[in-house]
């Protein structure tokens, strides 16, 4: 397990360097999306569309954010749990995401697409909503506007803090941190 400096976007090629535990400091551009966002993008999907937002190599990170104060980009914007997102991740992959942001447990199902496709699946810390915002730079609806704040967005980011929680090879930090506090 290691610290990582990570420049976002990333290839599926630079996320599968990435191993369960290893702590990233993430800054560039990632797109937030949420469960109605992902509703939306995977009818769209179905119905032969073409997306608004290119997700090729993009990180999505499952977040709603609170209105921003004045002089600021964002309010609050802690993660969504993910499972939350699990019946559409899948088909989300395969559009061609490196990466996925949120907090809690992932299905075998999106575990298995993350393996056959190289994602990693990252968590940020619930609970520090307010501080995580202070990396979050600027905040810029790409699509689904009437989703308020489930839309599609790009967030530019400096020093966002995550720890891989499951990587391309399907290591389970989770896991690992279970059988480790077993031990003690």
């Amino acid at each position: 397990m290691s610290e990582i400096k990570l420049k976002a976007p990333f290839t599926r090629d630079d996320a599968k360097k990435l191993c369960a535990g290893d702590t990233v400091l993430i800054s560039g551009t990632i797109i937030a999306a949420r469960d109605a966002a992902h509703k939306v993008l995977t009818e769209a999907l179905a119905r032969g569309e073409k997306l608004p937002v290119d997700l090729t190599n993009q990180t999505i990170y499952y977040l709603g954010p609170s209105p921003a104060k004045p002089g600021n980009p964002i309010g609050s914007a802690g993660p969504t749990t993910s499972g939350r997102m699990d019946k559409y991740t899948p088909t989300i992959i395969e559009q061609g995401i490196s990466g996925m942001i949120g907090k809690g447990y992932r299905s075998q199902a999106v575990i298995d697409s993350m393996v056959k496709h190289g994602v990693v699946y990252m968590v940020a810390v619930g609970g520090a909503a307010a501080l995580i915002s202070k990396c979050i730079k600027k905040y810029e609806v790409l699509a689904y506007e009437d989703l308020g704040p489930e839309a599609v967005a790009q967030l530019t980011i400096e020093n966002f803090p995550a720890i891989v929680a499951i990587d391309c090879n399907g290591n389970n930090f989770y896991e690992q941190g279970q059988s480790a506090f077993r031990e003690i």
